[in-house]
């Protein structure tokens, strides 16, 4: 039987004279205090520090009736609470949720596991909610289906936000341009990915708390992910941004050179790259796990690539040495997009970034080379959930994925051969000439 009680205690006087009057809950021959919103001195207490001031008595009264009436609801359910959980259930039963402070704490948290990608996109959505509502403290419940067709009108136009710079006290305002399709519905997945978060954590199934009741997102539907654009480069292409001019050092030769990394590592992505060390370099192969999906897959979304001649010169130059030179892989994407941003204006190709080698490598695997999709995906690392169950029997064949390496960058070389015969017939006709 849990029992509760208001309490005072002498050696909790402030320093203004004032006691807390505090919340005993006896449960399972255990106690736990938690404080009130009331404060009383010593002329409102008896000798015994009780209560004696009718107005505050009444009002700890009806909230010690409340938290029995409480009690008395969950039934045998109180079985499955200590102490602890008691209280805790007592104080935030009926209290409101903050959704920012939440999204805060869940980006602390991920930042705590390492999970430095999750953990900025998510911090795009909180800064974005603040913008919206012009405030950092938002109740769960203002987010709600009808808030969420206002919002998605709001992520459409174009924006002015206000950030604090890397100096301390310095704000920037930025003009960002309304989010398209793809950039919407990847908002809106991270949105509802928080608020599943946030029920999972102030919601008990078990135990029938339900501090979030509703769910916006049963009205409100993100839909299927849309068909993104293309966003792979030809052959020509890929040739030319490997052999146009950077200045040696330069953000735009360390863009040209992770771009041709990704395409001969079957598009390697840039977070991977700041975080392989010389230790996934076994046996002329690079293994690792990929970081966008590790934390979502039973195989921790490893793959092994192998190293082939083209890619060993970068890969010496680049391993170990971006996670020192850049704080975080956040601070290598921003200089990346910065160095691609002058690799477009040197190549004269208006589409380009390093996500487009991997686009590319796909593409030409499937398009060029005819391999299928099951050994591209396999290429690419992705997981087909449709036959995820099936891959629990399959044992991982590290040639496949060899094998759609080695086509797509033989027709690279094969077209590199083929320019340099060119250039050799030209040379001759010249020279007859």
């Amino acid at each position: 039987m849990a029992t509760v009680s208001a309490k005072v205690f002498e050696h909790h006087k402030k320093t203004d004279g004032t006691y807390n009057v505090k919340i005993c809950v006896h449960h399972k021959s255990q106690r736990k205090y938690f404080d009130t919103v009331h404060y009383v001195v010593k002329k409102q207490l008896t000798a015994k520090l009780k209560i004696k001031d009718s107005f505050v008595s009444d009002l700890v009264d009806d909230q010690l009736k409340g938290y029995r009436r409480i009690i008395s609801e969950l039934g045998e359910k109180l079985n499955y609470f200590n102490v602890e959980s008691l209280s805790e259930y007592l104080r935030e039963k009926d209290a409101d949720v903050d959704f920012i402070k939440f999204c805060s704490e869940h980006i602390a948290q991920s930042d705590k596991e390492g999970k430095k990608g999750t953990a900025h996109n998510h911090r795009v959505i909180r800064n974005s909610l603040i913008d919206y509502f012009k405030r950092e403290a938002v109740s769960i419940t203002e987010i709600n289906s009808n808030m969420l067709v206002s919002y998605e009108r709001y992520l459409r136009s174009e924006r002015t936000m206000i950030r604090q710079s890397g100096q301390k006290n310095i704000t920037k305002e930025t003009t960002s341009k309304g989010l398209s399709d793809s950039g919407l519905y990847n908002h809106m997945r991270d949105l509802r990915t928080l608020f599943n978060a946030a029920r999972n954590m102030y919601n008990n199934e078990d135990l029938g708390i339900y501090r979030i009741k509703h769910y916006p997102f049963k009205k409100y539907k993100i839909g299927s992910t849309p068909l993104t654009k293309k966003r792979n480069n030809t052959l020509d292409q890929i040739r030319t941004i490997r052999d146009c001019e950077t200045k040696p050092g330069s953000r735009a030769e360390m863009a040209k050179e992770l771009y041709m990394l990704s395409f001969y590592l079957c598009g390697m992505n840039a977070v991977d790259f700041y975080h392989i060390t010389k230790r996934n370099i076994r046996n002329g192969r690079i293994d690792y796990n990929r970081s966008k999906t590790e934390d979502q897959r039973k195989d921790d979304a490893f793959i092994s690539i192998k190293i082939i001649d083209e890619a060993r010169p970068l890969l010496e130059k680049y391993i170990e040495k971006l996670s020192t030179r850049y704080v975080d892989s956040n601070g290598l994407n921003k200089a990346l997009g910065m160095g691609m941003k002058q690799l477009r204006k040197i190549t004269e190709i208006e589409k380009l970034t390093l996500y487009w080698a991997r686009h590319s490598f796909a593409t030409i695997a499937r398009n060029s080379c005819r391999m299928s999709r099951d050994d591209v995906a396999q290429a690419l690392n992705h997981v087909d959930s449709e036959h995820s169950t099936t891959d629990i029997y399959i044992e991982k064949d590290w040639n496949i994925v060899d094998d759609v390496q080695i086509k797509v960058v033989t027709l690279l070389r094969r077209l590199d051969m083929k320019q340099a015969a060119k250039k050799k017939k030209e040379r001759l006709l010249k020279e007859a000439a």
